[in-house]
C-alpha cells in the first residue's frame, strides 16, 4: 500500500525575489556575560607575554645604567682577543647547560629547541630571582615536550643537585691545589660565618620538622623523593645520560670561571688565572642563597671582594668585574629576551 499524501500547507510559499519580513514582536536575546577572570578572545595573550621580557630588560637596564656605562667604558681599554675568548666561554656555558638538562631526564629532548631554551632561560634567570626564571622556563619546556610533571620536577631537582655538586667540587679541588690563594676572612666580616651557620642549621631543622609533622606535606615530599630517586636511578643506568649530566655540571662553572679569567687577562689583572677561577667559584657559592634577580648587585660585590682577596688591586678588580658582567649578562640579555618571547609565541614553552 502506498502511504497517504500529506495535505498541502495552508501557508503559501513566498514569491521569487521577495525579502522576508521580520516580525516586530521578536526581540534580540542578549549573550551571557563572560565569567569573571576570563579574558575576551580578542585579547592576544601570547603576544602580550612576548613583550614582558623586553619590558623587564628595559627596567633592569634603567636601574643599573651606571654599571652599564662603567662596564662599557672599561671594555674600550681591554685586549680584544681575550674578550673574544671570554665571549666564547660564555656561549659554551649554554651548551653545557643543555647537556646537563638532557642528562637529567630519560626522554630525548629536541636538541635545537633545548639549546634555544637554555639561552632564553639565561635571560629569564637574570630578570627573576636566582634560579626561578631558568627553572620555570625549563619546566614548561619539558612539559611541552611530553615529560610528565612529576618526572620534569625530579629532573629539575637532579639538575640543581648536579650543578651544586659540580660547583662545590671544583671549588674544593682548587682550594686543595692552592690553599693559600684565597683569604676567606676577606670575604666575610669577623664572626659572620659563625652567625650564618646557626641560622642555616635552624632553617634546615624547621624545614625537616614541617616535612615530618604536616601530613599532606609529608606525603607530597615522600612522593617527590620517590620520583626523584627513580629518575636518578634510570639516568645513571645509561652511561650517556650520566656523562652528559655530570660532564655538563662540571663544565658549566668551569666555563664561567674561565670567562672571568679571560677578562682578567684582557685588563691585565696581576693575578694568576687559577686564582681568579678560585675567586669566582668562592664568590658565586657565597651569594647563591641571596634572592636577587640573577645576582645583580650581589655578585658584582662578591666578585670584587674575592678578586681583592686573591691579591688583585681594587681598581683593576672592579674594572674586571664590570667588564665581565657586561659580557656575560648585559650583552646576551636583549637577544635572550627576544628568544624567550619567540619561544612563547611559537608555543615551544
Amino acid at each position: 500500500m502506498t502511504p497517504p499524501c500529506k495535505p498541502p500547507s495552508v501557508i503559501p510559499p513566498p514569491a521569487v525575489g521577495t525579502v522576508r519580513k521580520t516580525c516586530a514582536d521578536v526581540t534580540a536575546v542578549p549573550l551571557p556575560p563572560l565569567p569573571p577572570g576570563r579574558l575576551p578572545r580578542r585579547v592576544p595573550v601570547r603576544q602580550v607575554l612576548c613583550l614582558v621580557p623586553l619590558v623587564l630588560v628595559a627596567v633592569a637596564a634603567v636601574r643599573h645604567r651606571s654599571v652599564l656605562a662603567d662596564g662599557f667604558g672599561e671594555l674600550r681599554t681591554a685586549s680584544w682577543p681575550w674578550l673574544v675568548a671570554a665571549a666564547g666561554a660564555t656561549c659554551l656555558t649554554w651548551v653545557a647547560a643543555a647537556f646537563t638538562r638532557q642528562g637529567a631526564v630519560m626522554q630525548p629532548l629536541p636538541k635545537g629547541r633545548l639549546l634555544a631554551t637554555q639561552f632564553a632561560a639565561g635571560a629569564a634567570n637574570h630578570l627573576l630571582p636566582t634560579g626561578l626564571g631558568a627553572g620555570a622556563v625549563n619546566l614548561r619546556f619539558m612539559t611541552v615536550c611530553g615529560v610528565p610533571p612529576a618526572r620534569s620536577s625530579a629532573a629539575l631537582a637532579l639538575y640543581l643537585l648536579a650543578e651544586c655538586v659540580g660547583r662545590l667540587g671544583l671549588l674544593g679541588a682548587l682550594l686543595i691545589a692552592f690553599p693559600d690563594a684565597l683569604r676567606l676572612g676577606a670575604l666575610l666580616p669577623d664572626g659572620a660565618a659563625l652567625g650564618l651557620l646557626p641560622g642555616a642549621a635552624g632553617l634546615l631543622l624547621v624545614m625537616g620538622a614541617a616535612a615530618a609533622l604536616v601530613r599532606p606535606l609529608r606525603t607530597r615530599v615522600a612522593a617527590f623523593v620517590r620520583d626523584a630517586l627513580g629518575e636518578a636511578r634510570s639516568v645513571h643506568s645509561r652511561p650517556a645520560r650520566a656523562l652528559a649530566l655530570w660532564g655538563g655540571s662540571l663544565a658549566f662553572p668551569a666555563l664561567q670561571a674561565a670567562g672571568l679569567a679571560a677578562v682578567g687577562q684582557a685588563l691585565r689583572l696581576p693575578v694568576p688565572a687559577a686564582h681568579m677561577a678560585l675567586a669566582y667559584l668562592a664568590a658565586t657559592v657565597a651569594v647563591a642563597m641571596i634572592p636577587t634577580p640573577g645576582g645583580l648587585g650581589s655578585v658584582e660585590a662578591a666578585l670584587i671582594v674575592a678578586l681583592i682577596a686573591v691579591g688583585g688591586p681594587a681598581a683593576v678588580a672592579t674594572a674586571v668585574v664590570l667588564a665581565y658582567r657586561i659580557i656575560t649578562v648585559w650583552v646576551p640579555l636583549v637577544p635572550g629576551a627576544l628568544t624567550l618571547g619567540a619561544l612563547v609565541r611559537l608555543k615551544v614553552i
